[in-house]
């Protein structure tokens, strides 16, 4: 993380929804540059709401947001769309969690990552190649102009959730928006796509704001955790302390339904407050 004392985004929000006032409220966290915070909740608690606003796009869903978005320095909500579109993808990037909704299955892969990169850099054609063939080497796909011809339906879950991934970092953001991007892959993926983010996250000093219902992921490499119930913020701290000292009900009601192993040796630095048990 760099030495800006200024966080480089602070979320203090409200989203009402047509018949649904207060869907989410009072929701107030921070990401610090550099810094991988989890926002952690059940499904419908408002966590792609959250992400969506962030990104002003929550009204293409019908929802309004109250309150403030201050992403270096700057309240979003306050930005013309015009002024939102530069901010998009170059400053605030994003990955969506299903590749077959994200990805169009009629253009080659090599297409739609020109369409991302043409949004926010110029150069002609031999540039641009080199570059995506740099990008594919950077999410640990193949560097080569043939996977770049492939159509979605020619990859793999995995891969292509890669390419989503590539997508939202090209123009290395400040800022990701990371919304349930493993919730689709299998164990071995899901491994590999948080050491990817790991990896992101200190070579490009970027900030990644990862929502899941995972708190395993979450627990594994995110620097804090807000947890997200009901419409509301119950608990914002160090991963650590999260997991090891639970203050709210229904923190503690989610780190008690995490899966143990049937025998089980689990120690304070595991879990911090989990209890040896002997099988």
């Amino acid at each position: 993380m760099n030495g800006d004392p200024h966080p480089l985004l602070s979320v203090q929000i409200a989203i009402d929804y047509p018949g649904r006032p207060g869907a989410v409220r009072d929701v107030q966290f921070e990401i610090q540059h550099g810094e991988i915070v989890g926002l952690v909740g059940a499904s419908g608690s408002g966590k792609t709401s959250i992400g969506l606003a962030i990104l002003k796009l929550l009204e293409l869903k019908g929802g309004m947001v109250r309150g403030e978005l201050q992403f270096r320095e700057r309240n979003l909500l306050r930005c013309t769309e015009r002024e939102m579109r530069n901010i998009r993808g170059r400053e605030i990037g994003l990955v969506l969690q299903s590749p077959s909704a994200a990805l169009n299955p009629a253009l080659r892969i090599g297409t739609q990552l020109a369409e991302a990169w043409k949004a926010h850099a110029t150069g002609g054609k031999r540039r641009m190649t080199e570059y995506l063939l740099d990008l594919l080497r950077s999410v640990s796909l193949p560097p080569e102009e043939s996977f770049l011809r492939r159509y979605p339906s020619e990859l793999s879950v995995g891969q292509a959730q890669r390419v989503l991934i590539a997508m939202g970092v090209m123009h290395r953001p400040a800022l990701l928006v990371a919304d349930e991007p493993t919730s689709a892959l299998d164990v071995v993926a899901h491994a590999e796509i948080l050491k990817l983010f790991e990896r992101l996250n200190r070579g490009l000093d970027m900030g990644i704001l990862y929502i899941s219902h995972d708190l395993l992921s979450v627990a594994s490499f995110c620097h804090r955790v807000a947890i997200l119930h009901e419409g509301e913020i119950v608990e914002f701290d160090e991963t650590e302390r999260i997991f090891g000292n639970p203050r709210h009900p229904y923190t503690r009601q989610l780190i008690q339904a995490i899966p143990r192993p049937p025998l089980s040796h689990w120690t304070e630095n595991e879990f911090g407050s989990a209890q040896v048990e002997e099988s």
